[in-house]
């Protein structure tokens, strides 16, 4: 993946309700709100070594998941196989455009597109 940043925010996205409350809390706040572990210890009461602690056991819960199950590895493949999708929809309405101007194979593409928008969702 891109980097450790994009990466934990996947597993979060994916994972995250797999986690205890303070856990979620936690990595939201040092991933997704940028607070550094003393600033989370100092809001909470806590030891910054206590808030890297939860948050590490947090990570490690979630990429064991992920290296069991591969719901991320098939996620970002399924994304790479809708892109092609599209672009060869693309290039079919341009070459029905210019050869064919068939209303049927324009409102296939249609529904080709509307697929392909509901597997992203």
């Amino acid at each position: 993946m891109k980097n450790q940043t994009y990466r934990m925010t996947m597993l979060f996205d994916f994972y995250g309700e797999l986690l205890t409350e303070r856990q979620k809390e936690f990595f939201d706040l040092y991933y997704n709100e940028d607070l550094s572990l003393s600033e989370i210890a100092e809001n909470n009461g806590i030891s910054r070594q206590g808030v890297r602690d939860v948050i590490v056991r947090a990570e490690g819960i979630m990429q064991e998941v992920e290296d069991k199950t591969g719901l991320i590895r098939r996620f970002l493949a399924m994304q790479g196989h809708l892109d092609q999708i599209l672009e060869a929809a693309g290039e079919i309405k341009t070459i029905n455009y210019r050869q064919y101007e068939d209303p049927t194979i324009d409102a296939c593409l249609s529904r080709i597109g509307d697929a392909v928008a509901a597997l992203r969702e």
